[in-house]
């Protein structure tokens, strides 16, 4: 069993003013994305400046952080905050769902495309490579709040997390969604589209990719408490909410290519 290291969930202190590390993450994960992709910026336009860059990571931060919220409220926990609305704006408290996430970022970007002559799946393929770098963070944040951790184990990387009630050893759970949604994700997609695709090809290859991974480790994730299982004794909402991701991904792959096999026979 390996020891959890014991961090401080708040980063700085100022008085009242608490900086906690889970929100430093998000500031990674925005700062990152907009870095690379202002080095793919002539790739993907050589007309836009960094300024129409900023505004596009802006308007997908504002999607990933009011999509999250709201869709953790709507997925999985809004009878309590029916009784309580005024939870919704206790976002310290925690909750946010990755999938409500996703679904603020396709409208953001799909309000700024119209409204700078590019189409939907354009942007999609040029954000999708970057959104990992924020996954991974996210993943670390929840590593260092003790939060999501996993069933319980005997293998010897198991830990035992402070905020755990029972304290048993447990799979860290945020651990292998960092290495799976971070790190392995973001590979994968940053190699794939090193080269021209087709449109929406890698998209659908972020969907099916995610769902995939998401999908495995809800296997030894423990499940929200007041959701627990919901079919069959072991599926989860986060698998639910992952099988659209991995049919939608796969049928974008085989639509992209499949058009553009049609397009090069005209």
């Amino acid at each position: 069993m390996l020891p959890y290291p014991q961090i401080d969930p708040v980063a700085l202190s100022l008085g009242p003013l608490k900086i906690h590390w889970y929100g430093l993450m998000y500031l990674v994960g925005i700062g990152g994305a907009w870095w690379l992709a202002s080095r793919r910026l002539n790739r993907f336009d050589a007309a836009w400046s960094k300024e129409k860059l900023s505004d596009l990571v802006f308007w997908v931060a504002m999607g990933v952080i009011l999509g999250g919220r709201l869709g953790y409220v709507l997925f999985y926990d809004l009878a309590a905050y029916i009784a309580e609305p005024v939870k919704i704006l206790r976002v310290w408290e925690g909750g946010m769902s990755f999938h409500g996430g996703l679904i603020g970022v396709m409208l953001s970007t799909w309000w700024f495309g119209k409204r700078n002559g590019k189409s939907f799946f354009e942007l999609m393929d040029f954000i999708a490579p970057l959104v990992p770098i924020g996954l991974g963070a996210g993943r670390v944040g929840n590593f260092i709040n003790a939060e999501l951790w996993g069933k319980a184990t005997d293998l010897p990387w198991a830990m035992i997390f402070p905020t755990d009630p029972q304290q048993l050893a447990r799979h860290p759970s945020q651990l292998y969604q960092f290495a799976l949604e971070g790190v392995a994700l973001f590979t994968i997609l940053w190699f794939y589209s090193r080269k021209p695709r087709p449109t929406m090809a890698v998209s659908g290859l972020f969907a099916a990719c995610y769902g995939v991974f998401r999908f495995i480790v809800e296997f030894v994730r423990v499940p929200d408490a007041q959701l627990g299982y919901l079919a069959f004794g072991w599926l989860t909402m986060g698998q639910i909410l992952c099988l659209p991701m991995i049919l939608g991904g796969i049928g974008l792959i085989a639509y992209a290519y499949k058009r553009q096999c049609v397009q090069g026979a005209v």
